[in-house]
C-alpha cells in the first residue's frame, strides 16, 4: 500500500526561507498515525509500574511535539521503567519524507536500527569494562601498558580511566583532512595520535574527544585481547543480551533499514558553524555527509558508528542499571558496573564542548537541578550522540531510555523540544 504524505509547504523542492535564514524541513502529515507505529505486544500497563496511562501518553506526545519541528526524518525510542517496557514506538520514515525526495514513503518501524553516533562509546567502553571484569586490565593501568608507542609528549602518564573520561588531551586527530576514507586507515589514526602533542600536560582538564579517544580505546582494546572489535561487540554484548543488531557499522544486506542522516533546519552560521567544528572537526553539513558514506558504514569507528535498534541500546542500559544482569544473564560483575559509572573527576567546563560536564569512565553524567538527561538527573548515566540522541539509565527513577533520531540540526525549536522529552520522561517517571 502506498503512503501518500502531504508536503510542507516549501520554495522549490528542498528549502523555504524565514527571516532570511534558509530552513530544510522534513515532510509531516497532520495525522501522525500514519507515520507512527506502536509495539503493542511489548508495552507493558504502566499501572504496573506506577505510572498511569495518561503519563505515558503525554510522554509520547512531547515525541510527537518533537516530529513537528519538521527536522527529524524518524525517530524511535523505547522507555523501561523497573525493567518493564513502558513505550516502544516510532514515527517518520525510512525514506520518502525529506525535502526533494520522491521516493514512496516507507514509514520506520520501532525495531529499525539507527546511528548511535556519539552514544557508541558508552557501548565501545564496555569493552573495556569486560576485560576489567575478566582481570585482563585495570582502568588505572597507563595506556602505555598497551601501546607504549603512546608515550610522546608526556602522554604516558595518561590512564586507561583519562582516556574514557575525556582527559587524554587530545580531542582531535591532528595534522590531516578528516574525510570519511580516512576511517578505513585505523594504523595511520593510531601513528597520528600516538604522535600528537597532547593540549593539557597535566591530563586534569576535560576536553571532549569526538573521535580521536575512541581509537585508542579500541587499540587498547585489540592488544590487550589479541581479537578484533566487531567479534568482540558481539561475543561479549549483543549475544548475551539478545541484542537484534548492535554492529559496528551496518552490513549491506541491511541498509535498507536504516534511514539516511539529514542536515535539516537552518543552515548552520557562525558562530554556530564554527562550534561544531571544534566539537566535530569538520562543519556539520560535511559531518552529515561523511555519516551516510560507505567509508562509515563499512569501518569500525569506536567513538561513533555502532548501529542499533532504540530496543538494543534500552536493553544495554537496563543491563547497566540492573547492576550488570539482564534477564537472568550476567554481563558483568556489580562492582564493574559501579566503577564504570562512579565520576572520574569533579563538574568542570569541558574544553571542547564549553559547558559544565562530568564525565565517568564511558559515560556522561547527570546533573542537579538540571542536566543533560533531564530535571533532577544526578545519578543518570548514559551519553548524547551527535546533538539529539540520548541512551541514558537513572536509578533515581528506576528507568533507561533510548531516543534515536536521524534529523542533525541546530534549529531553535529542536532544542526546546528535545528538553520538553526530558521534562516529560521527569514529570511521568517520578523519583523512588
Amino acid at each position: 500500500m502506498k503512503l501518500s504524505l502531504p508536503r510542507v509547504p516549501v520554495v522549490g523542492t528542498a528549502v523555504e526561507t524565514l527571516a532570511g535564514c534558509v530552513w530544510t524541513r522534513v515532510h509531516v502529515p497532520d495525522d501522525l498515525t500514519a507515520v507512527s507505529r506502536v509495539d503493542a505486544e511489548a508495552e507493558h500497563d504502566p499501572r504496573e509500574v506506577g505510572m498511569t496511562v495518561a503519563g505515558r501518553e503525554r510522554i509520547w506526545a512531547a515525541v510527537e511535539h518533537l516530529f513537528r519541528g519538521a527536522v527529524h526524518p524518524a525517530i524511535t525510542m523505547v522507555l523501561r521503567r523497573r525493567g518493564r517496557i513502558m513505550l516502544k514506538r516510532s514515527i517518520g520514515c525510512v525514506h520518502g519524507n525529506l525535502p526533494g525526495d520522491r521516493e514512496t514513503p516507507r514509514v520506520i518501524t520501532p525495531d529499525s536500527p539507527l546511528s548511535l553516533f556519539s552514544a557508541s562509546k558508552s557501548i565501545s567502553a564496555l569493552l573495556v569494562h569486560k576485560l576489567v571484569d575478566d582481570g585482563v586490565l585495570s582502568l588505572d593501568d597507563r595506556v602505555v601498558d598497551y601501546i607504549p608507542e603512546f608515550a610522546p609528549h608526556g602522554k604516558d602518564r595518561v590512564t586507561i580511566r583519562g582516556l574514557l573520561a575525556h582527559r587524554a588531551g587530545i580531542p582531535d586527530v591532528p595534522h590531516v583532512e578528516p574525510t570519511p576514507g580516512l576511517l578505513h586507515k585505523w594504523d595511520t589514526i593510531i601513528d597520528l595520535l600516538c604522535k600528537a602533542r597532547p593540549f593539557d600536560k597535566d591530563f586534569s582538564k576535560s576536553a571532549y574527544h569526538a573521535l580521536s579517544a575512541g581509537f585508542i580505546v579500541g587499540e587498547v582494546v585489540r592488544r590487550a585481547s589479541g581479537r578484533e572489535l566487531p567479534a568482540l561487540l558481539h561475543e561479549w554484548i549483543a549475544a548475551p543480551l539478545k541484542l537484534r543488531h548492535m554492529t559496528f557499522g551496518l552490513a549491506p544486506e541491511l541498509r535498507h533499514l536504516a534511514p539516511i542522516n539529514a542536515r535539516t533546519g537552518p543552515l548552520p552560521f557562525w558562530p554556530v558553524n564554527q562550534y561544531i567544528k571544534r566539537v566535530v572537526g569538520v562543519s556539520m553539513s560535511a559531518a552529515v555527509h561523511a555519516s551516510n558514506d560507505e567509508a562509515f558504514l563499512s569501518s569500525v569507528v569506536p567513538a561513533g558508528n555502532i548501529y542499533a535498534t532504540a530496543d538494543d541500546a534500552c536493553r544495554v542500559f537496563q543491563m547497566l542499571l540492573n547492576g550488570g544482569e539482564l534477564d537472568g544473564v550476567r554481563v558483568f560483575k556489580p562492582e564493574t558496573v559501579a566503577d564504570a559509572i562512579r565520576p572520574a573527576g569533579p563538574l568542570q567546563i569541558d574544553r571542547t564542548l564549553l559547558i559544565p560536564m562530568r564525565y565517568s569512565a564511558g559515560f556522561m553524567l547527570g546533573q542537579d537541578p538540571i542536566g543533560l538527561f533531564g530535571p533532577s538527573s544526578g545519578r543518570a548515566f548514559g551519553h548524547i550522540g551527535f546533538l539529539t540522541i540520548l541512551c541514558w539509565a537513572d536509578p533515581s527513577r528506576d528507568i533507561s531510555v533510548a531516543l534515536l533520531n536521524t534529523g542533525k540540526s541546530m534549529a531553535p525549536a529542536m532544542i526546546t523540544r528535545i528538553i520538553g522529552v526530558l521534562r516529560a520522561i521527569g514529570a511521568e517517571c517520578a523519583r523512588g
